[in-house]
């Protein structure tokens, strides 16, 4: 597989009519998510009407109702739309994944002193990740993933464990999907890396970016699985590359994937995965 041969996408157009009492429904769980992105930057309207493929009529009336609901609120300094506290609440009605949560910190909190690195959970969240946990004090200006972001699974060494682990016709799905919003958000200045890594990560069986997308910055990363052997999060350690060369990826392997089966047998027994 080679990016650089594949049809580079078309940008995104407005989402087709779906089965009667849904279309509703749909446009305003994408409006979630991608407000969700950019959680403390927030939205003006018309951008985040274009980022969706809706006219801005119809995002106004949508943001409205989810303003007066507080799964949104608008920021009244800039007028931004922005995450609003419904959303974390209706979180905690799923009390195993707040347990899970408590305990992938305080595992993660070790290994990232162990490791001396920085260390991300990184949950699934369809062709995407969510960052859950980030410990670790090691300083670095290229590691820009903290609790909360959400980016296309294929830009993270985590995400692309957890993508090496979907049934072909997923894994082609992704793809398509993360190179449309690579090429829409980048241009194709860093193909060539994300090609990199997809090669390195398939040669050695498990996420690794030697710096080809951050320069500086080498991470790598194992799944986490779920019941039925797909992975539904996956354990990203990040540092520089005098601290992990290439001479450690069996090392750092062993290692991580000693912390990702500790992290399953958590999930397991709340109930999460």
């Amino acid at each position: 597989m080679n990016l650089a041969d594949l049809p580079l996408p078309a940008a995104a157009g407005p989402s087709l009519p779906g089965p009667a009492g849904t279309q509703s429904l749909s446009r305003g769980l994408k409006l979630l998510r991608m407000v969700a992105k950019r959680p403390n930057v927030g939205w003006r309207l018309s951008d985040l009407a274009h980022a969706c493929g809706q006219d801005k009529a119809t995002v106004h009336r949508m943001l409205a109702c989810l303003v007066a609901e507080r799964m949104l609120v608008q920021r009244s300094h800039d007028r931004h739309y922005l995450p609003g506290p419904l959303m974390y609440e209706l979180g905690l009605a799923l009390p195993g994944h707040v347990q899970f949560q408590r305990g992938a910190e305080d595992t993660l909190a070790d290994f990232a002193r162990r490791m001396s690195g920085i260390v991300l959970f990184q949950f699934r969240s369809g062709n995407e990740y969510v960052c859950s946990v980030r410990a670790g004090t090691l300083a670095m200006t290229g590691a820009m993933v903290y609790v909360g972001t959400r980016r296309p699974l294929l830009s993270s060494a985590g995400g692309v464990a957890i993508w090496q682990t979907l049934p072909a016709g997923q894994a082609r799905d992704v793809l398509a999907d993360n190179l449309e919003q690579e090429v829409r958000r980048h241009g194709t200045t860093r193909l060539a890396g994300l090609q990199q890594m997809l090669a390195e990560s398939d040669e050695h069986g498990f996420g690794v970016n030697l710096g080809y997308l951050v320069p500086g910055a080498h991470a790598f990363g194992v799944p986490v699985l779920g019941e039925h052997g797909q992975a539904f999060a996956a354990v990203c350690l990040i540092g520089t590359p005098k601290m992990y060369g290439s001479e450690r990826l069996q090392e750092l392997h062993e290692r991580l994937a000693q912390t990702a089966g500790a992290l399953q047998e958590q999930a397991r027994h709340c109930g999460v995965a």
